[in-house]
């Protein structure tokens, strides 16, 4: 894609990025392969504090990006199953896919983000 065709970000914003993308595609492929072990099995307490912690810091980056009105958080007053977090953590995933897409190509000469500042 060409250049004019990407929007600008922060380089706060790519950073954040660079550091939660990685961890939640860990996270995402850990907790599906539980659900397809246990689908109905619930999270613990501590794993919910742990993935909310992450989804949090994602959640601060994306607040300005379309597809942010459907991100939340697990609840954690009443545990979900592995099958539900999958769900959760699939709309991250894809909110994040997007961020890239909208912020980061070539330029003409080499692949990079755009950024503002």
């Amino acid at each position: 894609m060409a250049r004019d065709q990407k929007e600008a970000t922060t380089t706060e914003k790519v950073r954040i990025y660079e550091t939660t993308e990685p961890l939640l595609e860990a996270l995402y492929k850990e907790i599906q392969d539980l659900s397809k072990k246990k689908p109905e099995a619930t999270l613990n307490d501590s794993k919910v504090k742990l993935i909310n912690r992450l989804l949090s810091d994602i959640q601060s980056f994306l607040k300005d990006e379309p597809d942010s009105k459907y991100l939340d958080l697990l609840e954690d007053a009443n545990l979900p199953q592995f099958s539900d977090v999958v769900l959760v953590l699939s709309q991250y995933s894809a909110a994040m896919k997007h961020f890239k897409e909208r912020h980061h190509g070539w330029d003409g000469a080499e692949h990079k983000w755009f950024t503002s500042r």
